[in-house]
């Protein structure tokens, strides 16, 4: 009796496919894509873009640049600031000027002639008037005149003395400050202006190009969007049932209409909070009424964002 049901459900299975099997449970979903998206940081207008939709990029590559004029303009004048406070600073550490040093140091020769000539006169109209031959006018007059050139050269000799010196301790510390803003503003200026060229963050195929030459983009909007190699990942969606069933990093077939065969992914994100009916559902019966916009040329991906798919655990 046995042997016959094993061989009635035999025959019936002939005719009528899948009786008496149990199909593996599977489950519809869809490729997402992580995209990694280059903007500038200011704002501006687009002088070019180096990229194409489709073109392959590494990580460095030039992308796209904002028009910088105003920014060399920043620089330039932050580098003349900065030449301005080195100088300035330099003349304090290290005292005047030598042609300076020159005219205080000639003229300090000079009042020093001045005063031997001064200290003769005085020395001889003190014999003369001991010996009474010139009034005590005249006596006064030559020592006056000593004096005088005597002090004379005590300032000269101070004069040369501080120029020789560097500034007071303040003063420098204001110039070391002016010089220390000057260069920080250069600093910013030439990080500005670097961040009028943006470079691809990541490799991978250029996707889209959202602006073209000439247009004005606000800071930190997209420009271009960068597919990176293994950026791919099914989205699909089990019952609450069959959801303790699936674990971190288990193993799926994937499979989609026109696909290579032998597609596998990893599960690697579990949602901890439930939705009760998919943003998208896609069926088999449903799935060849479904059209999709081609862009670009894929270079050698093996899936699309966007390809409906179905999952199911590797046997």
């Amino acid at each position: 009796m046995d042997g016959f049901l094993a061989w009635l459900v035999g025959l019936v299975a002939l005719v009528i496919p899948g009786f008496g099997a149990t199909e593996p449970p599977h489950y519809n979903g869809y490729v997402e894509a992580r995209y990694v998206y280059a903007s500038p940081s200011t704002a501006g207008p687009l002088e070019t873009i180096s990229v194409r939709e489709g073109d392959t990029v590494l990580a460095g590559d030039l992308l796209f640049r904002l028009r910088s004029e105003q920014q060399v303009a920043l620089l330039q004048g932050a580098e003349a600031r900065v030449a301005a406070a080195e100088a300035g600073l330099k003349n304090l550490t290290t005292g005047s000027r030598a042609d300076e040093l020159d005219v205080i140091q000639a003229s300090l020769q000079k009042a020093q002639a001045d005063m031997s000539l001064a200290q003769d006169s005085a020395t001889r109209s003190d014999k003369l008037f001991a010996q009474g031959l010139v009034p005590q006018s005249k006596l006064d007059q030559d020592r006056a005149t000593l004096a005088s050139a005597e002090a004379a050269v005590r300032q000269l000799e101070a004069q040369l003395k501080v120029a020789e010196l560097p500034a007071r301790s303040e003063q420098q510390v204001q110039a070391e400050a002016n010089l220390t803003a000057a260069q920080a503003d250069a600093e910013k200026a030439n990080a500005d202006l670097a961040d009028r060229t943006i470079t691809a963050p990541a490799a991978g195929r250029i996707e889209r190009v959202f602006f073209d030459a000439g247009e004005i983009v606000a800071a930190g909007t997209p420009v271009v969007s960068i597919l990176p190699e293994g950026a791919l990942k099914v989205k699909f969606y089990v019952p609450e049932a069959a959801r303790a069933s699936f674990a971190m990093g288990d193993k799926l077939a994937v499979s989609c209409d026109g696909c290579p065969t032998g597609l596998s992914a990893s599960i690697s994100f579990f949602a901890s909070d439930p939705q009760f009916t998919p943003p998208v559902i896609y069926s088999r019966d449903e799935r060849q009424r479904l059209s999709y916009l081609i862009e670009a040329t894929l270079d050698g991906a093996s899936l699309h964002p966007g390809q409906p798919v179905t999952v199911e655990r590797q046997p």
